[in-house]
């Protein structure tokens, strides 16, 4: 009923099938348009949950992108993929959108099978000029004419890979347009009527026609012809320099226009048609606001303002229709998320010792260093989206004695994973590595799941890995892997609630490789990595019924294991259960089973975890159940390897 009131609203949206409908309106109902789709977008997403200050700023870019190009023959690529929700709109997906980031549903990026008009899928930042140029010079080897725009914005600018493919773009001399949406997360440039004039004239095709006939004409004096193209080339740059930041992009190969109001639908409308055909790399610079149609109240002064910070991600309201059965791993809601206790144990262990620092990569929000930073903002980096000079930056710190924290998602991790091994690990500085959103991520999807670090990061030497159980053994693993100072340390957990976590509790110094034993058992083992092995006690707790007795164990150190609690299962058990939130593929079970079998294990043994395939997007414990990691996955799993058992009932 709601979305039927929400669709009777509309009066433009709904009829948009493809981008083709856009062009059968006027110019000034497409101003309409861009109201409806932000208040849809509104409405929707905080409904439901997602990404939305983002793609807020983008709607009459979107929409004059759209409406001057024609995509899908026409290739627009985006950075990052939560800019692209009224992308989605636009492209034949608005009866599906109340499905997005939903299991089965759409996707919150953007994904090449979802549609045509995804031509190239983004979960991580930086990635659309350098696949845009891919697809600009696949167009030329194949003798075809249709544009490229590659759109980056969101702080993108900030990465690495987004200087290398400019530079790389800017000497290509190939039709690509790159539109940098500066949504002041990454550029504050100069801005007003001056500089907004300047554009109109460099854009407009007559000023092009004169200023390329006037360079062509130089070059056919009789005389001086070097020193009038360098005098007409440096009253350009003179002119640009003094309105426009784009002296830079200029250097680097690219035709500079901007920056121009991004909410101007106007001006974008007259410049996209004014430079779309230039065949040359061209860079646009919109200016945006993120989040703009958002408001929060500042509560102390009761004056409504744009949070973009705020509004980046939104929870949803409670209107949905939704409910999900909740696993034994979140029913504590009194326990704070593993993120805030990070950000506790952060701040505690930095007031006793001066020789912390804390680092992130953009993500001083979501990994819960807000906190730290606001009480130690000497030794806190944000270092934008740059993962991988994250990484070598801590390891330039460690050399000096400085303790570095680094604070990055599991999945943002693999970016850095070559600065990992050659200036951390191979050189031994005790680094210690967060790595937040460890396993099942959620709605994000596969972009974002924390699948892989497990088995990417046993494989590197003299790297510590440990996941703990909850709150209160985070502190302990951080402080442990503070006190020594030989080997860089890993700490991976779930974005999910900590289960437990005193916050005046007491530190525990945990010998290396050590594990747990949470409960006694004589007829099978379940080793466990991470809060999962909460569910493994539920699931032990049930075949007691059948009278099967489970040991469950706390493998909290990954790599190093414990090897003296590996030999003792060749001596006490036939059957062996790993279960683990990654990859089974070069993951924990694998360690464990290869550690058993060398030294002549004959009893049966089975991996749970994620499968040889990439995990859809859906709430963490719908996933959980499907590749069942859930109590009753795991009750399941020990009756097929104990095959006399009979089956549980209610599990």
């Amino acid at each position: 009923m709601r979305e039927k009131a929400r669709r009777m609203s509309l009066k433009y949206l709904p009829k948009i099938k493809d981008p083709s409908d856009l062009k059968k309106i006027s110019k000034d109902e497409l101003h309409e348009l861009c109201t409806e789709l932000r208040k849809y977008i509104i409405d929707v997403i905080t409904d439901i949950g997602g990404h939305l200050a983002p793609t807020l700023g983008v709607v009459e870019l979107t929409v004059a992108l759209h409406y001057i190009f024609n995509a899908p023959e026409d290739k627009i690529i985006w950075d990052v993929g939560h800019q692209g929700y009224a992308h989605k709109l636009l492209t034949g997906r608005f009866d599906r959108f109340p499905t997005i980031r939903k299991h089965n549903g759409l996707s919150g990026f953007l994904k090449r099978t979802e549609s045509e008009y995804d031509v190239f899928g983004a979960g991580h930042a930086s990635t659309s000029i350098s696949a845009a140029l891919g697809v600009a010079k696949a167009r030329d080897l194949q003798g075809k004419t249709h544009r490229v725009i590659a759109v980056i914005g969101d702080g993108a600018m900030t990465g690495g890979l987004s200087f290398e493919g400019i530079n790389n773009a800017g000497h290509q001399d190939t039709q690509i347009l790159v539109i940098l949406n500066d949504n002041e997360m990454s550029i504050s440039p100069n801005v007003g009527a001056i500089s907004t004039y300047f554009t109109r004239l460099i854009s407009n095709p007559l000023y092009n026609r004169i200023r390329n006939e006037i360079w062509n004409l130089s070059g056919k004096l009789p005389v001086a012809k070097k020193i009038t193209r360098i005098f007409l080339k440096k009253i350009e740059e003179s002119l640009k320099s003094l309105v426009v930041p784009g002296i830079l992009f200029d250097e680097l190969g690219f035709r500079y226009f901007g920056p121009i109001n991004g909410h101007d639908l106007t001006e974008v409308l007259h410049t996209l048609e004014n430079i779309k055909d230039i065949q040359k790399p061209v860079l646009l610079h919109v200016l945006t606001k993120k989040g703009k149609g958002m408001v929060s109240m500042n509560q102390a002064t009761r004056e409504y303002h744009d949070d973009a910070v705020k509004f980046h991600a939104v929870k949803p309201n409670g209107r949905g229709s939704d409910k999900v059965e909740l696993t034994p791993e979140n029913k504590s809601f009194s326990a704070p998320s593993f993120q805030s206790v990070f950000g506790s144990l952060a701040c505690e262990i930095s007031r006793n010792r001066t020789d912390t620092v804390c680092i992130t990569a953009a993500m001083r929000e979501g990994t819960g260093l807000v906190p730290f930073a606001n009480e130690f903002p000497d030794r806190f980096f944000d270092v934008g989206i740059a993962e991988g000079h994250a990484v070598t930056f801590s390891g330039g710190l460690a050399t000096q004695g400085i303790r570095p924290i680094i604070a990055i998602y599991s999945t943002f991790l693999q970016r850095a994973f070559d600065h990992l091994v050659h200036d951390i690990a191979i050189q031994h500085l005790p680094v210690i590595f967060c790595l937040d959103r460890a396993g099942i991520a959620g709605e994000d999807g596969p972009t974002h799941h924390g699948a892989l670090d497990i088995a990417y990061l046993r494989c590197v030497q003299d790297l510590i890995v440990t996941a703990p159980k909850n709150g209160d053994e985070f502190r302990h693993l951080l402080y442990t892997g503070l006190n020594q100072t030989e080997y860089p340390f890993t700490i991976r957990y779930p974005k999910s609630s900590s289960i437990q976590f005193e916050e005046s509790g007491q530190t525990e110094l945990l010998p290396i490789g050590s594990w747990e034993v949470l409960k006694t058992g004589a007829d099978i083992v379940l080793l466990c990595v991470g809060p999962v092995v909460f569910n493994a006690l539920e699931s032990s707790k049930k075949m007691e019924q059948k009278g099967i007795d489970c040991e469950v164990v706390n493998c909290r150190f990954i790599t190093p294991m414990d090897n003296s609690y590996l030999q003792n299962i060749l001596e006490k058990f036939k059957y062996v259960i790993t279960i683990e939130e990654g990859v089974i593929a070069g993951g924990f079970g694998d360690g464990v089973a290869s550690w058993l079998m060398e030294r002549g294990f004959d009893g049966k043994l089975k991996r749970l975890g994620l499968p040889d395939k990439f995990v859809e997007h859906g709430t963490r414990d719908q996933l959980l159940q499907l590749l069942g990691l859930d109590r009753k996955g795991i009750t399941t799993a020990i009756q097929k390897l104990i095959p006399e058992t009979a089956p549980v009932l209610n599990v």
